[in-house]
């Protein structure tokens, strides 16, 4: 299965999605087995930790549809355009990814018709049910890359200059907050050509934002739970607000 929906007939106006929601590598695909170690897999390079509890939570909480993919960003990126050369990354934060250094471009369209492209599908289709339709996309990121100073944000709001409606009064929203380090497109852009947001919001002029969590902030249900119940009040004001 290329994805997962969670409350696909709920009415809220919102879609949450989740696109490195699993770290899960078909058997169909080296057999099941990418050829790094386990420890590799449970990192930040084979999902985002954390982020599909987070947006199951936020989906119920704001009675709209959850959209997560069901595989491995490793086996293929969604959230990145087709033509991207890190669709299919050889390299990531140090590890080399043994099943990808050979995949060929038979290869990786096979993984685009049997995953990428169906999640994209659905999440059209979800997108597409309500003509007011808000994008809320859930990531976490890692606490510090390998060798690079530690991250202070524990939020991040990811966007694209091309869009900025939803973003920019979310994050002034969030700096209200006496305990939280907002980051603002940190820590990294929010605007990549090709990407999910690019694709399912900005081309068509829906409102969108894109929400990071630190990871080490969201390692249990709880912690999930919690981080849910904080942000949907905040996305509600926020929308009201406009």
């Amino acid at each position: 299965m290329a994805f997962i929906l969670d409350g696909e007939h709920r009415p809220g106006r919102w879609l949450v999605t989740c696109d490195h929601a699993s770290n899960r590598v078909p058997d169909w695909v080296a057999g099941g087995d990418l050829g790094i170690p386990a420890e590799d897999m449970a990192r930040h390079i084979a999902w985002d930790v954390g982020a599909a509890g987070v947006a199951r939570e936020l989906g119920r909480l704001l009675d709209s549809p959850v959209i997560l993919s069901d595989f491995s960003r490793l086996v293929i990126d969604p959230n990145r355009g087709e033509d991207d050369p890190t669709l299919v990354m050889k390299l990531y934060d140090g590890t080399i990814i043994p099943a990808n250094r050979h995949a060929g471009p038979e290869e990786v369209e096979r993984r685009l018709d049997a995953l990428y492209r169906p999640y994209h599908a659905a999440y059209a289709r979800l997108a597409a049910l309500r003509p007011d339709r808000v994008i809320v996309a859930l990531h976490s990121f890692t606490p510090a890359l390998r060798g690079r100073a530690p991250r202070p944000w524990q939020v991040g709001v990811l966007y694209s200059h091309l869009d900025e409606r939803f973003s920019k009064p979310l994050i002034a929203r969030l700096e209200r907050e006496p305990d939280l380090c907002i980051g603002d497109n940190e820590p990294y852009s929010g605007h990549l050509p090709g990407d999910a947001i690019d694709r399912h919001a900005l081309r068509l002029g829906r409102h969108n934002t894109l929400i990071e969590l630190r990871n080490d902030l969201i390692a249990t249900p709880a912690e999930q739970a919690h981080w849910a119940a904080r942000l949907a009040p905040i996305l509600a004001e926020t929308l009201e607000g406009l």
